[in-house]
């Protein structure tokens, strides 16, 4: 599914937060959104979603603009915040089935897709479980199989490995780029964290609002005369990489 970002501009009172972004997205694919804390990412995912309104350019997916076509363009997306967003005293499949039913899926709909759902993210035999009982990892496969259920063509992740272990972040990525390969899912994954990233990834470097570059990652590396993602980030941003011992 593509999505089209179009010179979005934003500032909270008179502090810019993001500065003329344009890229749009390969379908199918994952794309990685990479920027140090603050660089405005989630920002950018707060208009994507219209939890933050459109205040310069415009955001379109599949052609719909988010100005113009709102519902109908919010219908194209999942997203999974920061934040952990699940109700814990509910069980992972009630709170699937309340996210189904906002999305207005009948109940035998949704009782079909919270299957599915479940057993794809190996979750069926937690489906009575109360969320509290999930360690991180599981909570966050269960936020990801919530932002599914209505079938959506883009999925947004924003920081979805804090907090978590690093075999737990591992094992979310590896599934993740998985959907993309399997379902033609097309993912915008943000991170600070190099290790999240590929070198064949298309990469996204956000750094206080701007665009600083937007290619695959041995492309980008190879324009900045750079040996690896890490080297290429740190020349860009200044930031360094941070990895699981941060």
């Amino acid at each position: 599914m593509s999505i089209e970002v179009d010179r979005v501009s934003f500032q909270y009172g008179r502090r810019p937060v993001l500065r003329e972004v344009s890229f749009d997205l390969t379908p199918s694919a994952f794309h990685a959104m990479l920027g140090p804390n603050g660089a405005g990412k989630s920002t950018l995912f707060g208009l994507i979603t219209r939890l933050l309104a459109l205040q310069s350019g415009d955001i379109k997916l599949r052609g719909r603009s988010l100005r113009k076509q709102p519902a109908a363009a919010m219908q194209e997306i999942g997203v999974v915040f920061q934040q952990n967003a699940l109700d814990m005293d509910l069980t992972v499949r009630q709170n699937l089935m309340y996210h189904a039913a906002l999305h207005g899926l009948s109940r035998k709909a949704a009782r079909q897709r919270c299957d599915e759902e479940l057993a794809r993210f190996e979750l069926t035999e937690r489906g009575n479980d109360a969320v509290r009982q999930l360690n991180g990892g599981h909570r966050r496969r269960v936020e990801i199989a919530r932002a599914l259920l209505h079938r959506p063509g883009l999925l947004l992740l924003d920081e979805p490995t804090v907090g978590l272990d690093v075999p737990s972040r591992q094992g979310l990525n590896a599934h993740v780029r998985r959907l993309c390969a399997e379902d033609g899912l097309t993912v915008l994954w943000a991170t600070h964290l190099i290790e999240e990233v590929e070198r064949q990834d298309r990469v996204l470097i956000l750094h206080q609002g701007q665009l600083l570059a937007d290619g695959h990652g041995d492309s980008i590396c190879e324009a900045q005369g750079q040996p690896t993602l890490a080297d290429t980030f740190q020349a860009l941003t200044g930031a360094a990489s941070q990895t699981e011992s941060n």
